[in-house]
């Protein structure tokens, strides 16, 4: 099945660590875990703070440990199709919690969701016979449309909006190839 995850992170730097995980299967089931932060964990960044508003005192209150994490992301997600909006990022907060939790960082691997967006779209107008269609710029649209207008910043909201913009990309083929919705 496909499940879209997002993460947020102590900054952008090179040490950065992940602080928040959620993910949410197509079917809509969906899970979010504040992390408490690995002992040797100390990059911390207060831009980061700011824009996601995940503190280190609630991550002290609130977040459970990496071997819950990852033995939850584990039972959760082996055997799915993972993606994510930015997967470089998302790809390494994902390998320094495996890492952490003391399995193989390549345990789970996530691919970009704009890259299923094109595949779906693809197989919708190749099934209709109009495989020349400007798929990326459908799906662009797409996702120009679907931007927030405030953003939360935050795992889950994150993860869903790549969920809803799945079905859109899909509704949209789907509509360019039946305009009258036969």
């Amino acid at each position: 099945m496909i499940v879209f995850l997002d993460f947020e992170a102590s900054s952008l730097g090179k040490h950065s660590y992940p602080v928040e995980i959620a993910w949410v299967f197509e079917d809509g089931r969906s899970r979010s875990l504040l992390i408490r932060p690995a002992a040797n964990w100390t990059d911390w960044s207060s831009d980061a703070e700011r824009i996601h508003g995940i503190s280190r005192e609630l991550l002290a209150r609130q977040g459970v440990s990496v071997a819950f994490v990852v033995k939850e992301m584990m039972m959760a997600l082996s055997g799915h199709d993972l993606y994510a909006s930015s997967p470089s990022w998302d790809g390494k907060w994902l390998s320094v919690l495996l890492r952490a939790g003391g399995i193989p960082r390549h345990a789970l691997r996530v691919r970009k969701s704009d890259d299923l967006f094109i595949e779906v779209a693809k197989a919708i107008f190749e099934e209709a016979g109009m495989a020349d269609t400007d798929v990326p710029a459908l799906v662009d649209d797409v996702i120009a449309q679907s931007e927030p207008a405030t953003s939360a910043h935050r795992a889950l909201p994150d993860s869903l909006l790549e969920l809803e913009r799945f079905r859109l990309v899909r509704e949209a083929a789907k509509k360019r190839v039946s305009p009258q919705g036969k």
